[in-house]
């Protein structure tokens, strides 16, 4: 789009890169909540969760989703869809679960629109990364365990050469490490800890589909996380939460599920 075109920029529509949060539609942002419910399209992941997207009529609702291993639709399609419904003056709702700019390609998605000239807004989540420990009654810092939290994503682009996660590094910083999208590669990341020097019983728990109605958490040691998540069958979307921290669960979770919480173990 030139400065000189005004008719393309009044006529073009606006983007919303939007973090659904981990599921829990009462964990929507108000702003989130508003915009699903204006726009013209909204194109979604498979994370929002059944809830959210149940709220969201049929016909305005656009799937762009990818799951590991299975069917998927390609950044470069939804990038382009994007930019062609914004052109065609709509109002657009990017649906995303968590956050859009954590592990959501919400980054490449902004510089895709703006090298289009499509207006946009990002729209901040409330990221699973947190909030599924948080709601399996495990905090990522505590003064007592961990002074620091790590970031790190199971499922890197399949195109590079080699890892760009340095598992050496965070073996030796210590503190909370938080693993999304890494259920499956769970038997080669707790090895590459291992081999770095973390202790085999370092505490380690796995929540799946943190805040939807079938949650589940499953725990136990860097050692034995493995044979845990096959005999639980934990599957994705799941997060991997590594680090003292992950023992706290035991004393607060009688709590939590008395209290009708959810947090059931598998």
């Amino acid at each position: 789009m030139s400065e000189g075109d005004s008719t393309l920029e009044d006529d073009v529509g606006t983007v919303y890169l939007v973090g659904s949060g981990p599921g829990d539609p009462d964990l929507l942002t108000v702003r989130a909540a508003e915009l699903i419910e204006s726009a013209d399209v909204v194109l979604h992941d498979k994370l929002p969760g059944p809830e959210i997207l149940g709220r969201i009529p049929e016909e305005k609702r656009e799937d762009v989703g990818k799951r590991a291993g299975g069917e998927w639709t390609p950044q470069e399609y939804t990038n382009r869809r994007l930019v062609e419904l914004a052109r065609e003056g709509k109002s657009v709702v990017r649906l995303k679960g968590g956050d859009p700019f954590v592990f959501g390609r919400g980054g490449e998605e902004a510089e895709h629109l703006a090298a289009a000239g499509i207006p946009f807004e990002v729209v901040p989540g409330v990221t699973s990364a947190i909030a599924g420990p948080a709601v399996a009654g495990i905090p990522v810092t505590h003064r007592d365990h961990a002074s620091s939290v790590s970031f790190v994503t199971g499922h890197e682009d399949p195109t590079k050469e080699e890892s760009a996660v340095d598992w050496d590094a965070l073996a030796a910083t210590g503190g909370t490490i938080v693993v999304l999208m890494g259920v499956g590669k769970l038997p080669a990341y707790t090895a590459e800890l291992r081999d770095a020097g973390l202790d085999g019983d370092t505490p380690v728990a796995l929540v799946e589909r943190a805040t939807w109605p079938d949650m589940r958490v499953a725990t136990g040691t860097l050692d034995t996380i493995v044979d845990v998540r096959d005999e639980a069958g934990i599957e994705p979307p799941a997060i991997t939460v590594i680090g003292d921290v992950a023992a706290t669960r035991e004393r607060v979770v009688e709590f939590l599920e008395n209290d009708g919480e959810r947090g059931g173990d598998a």
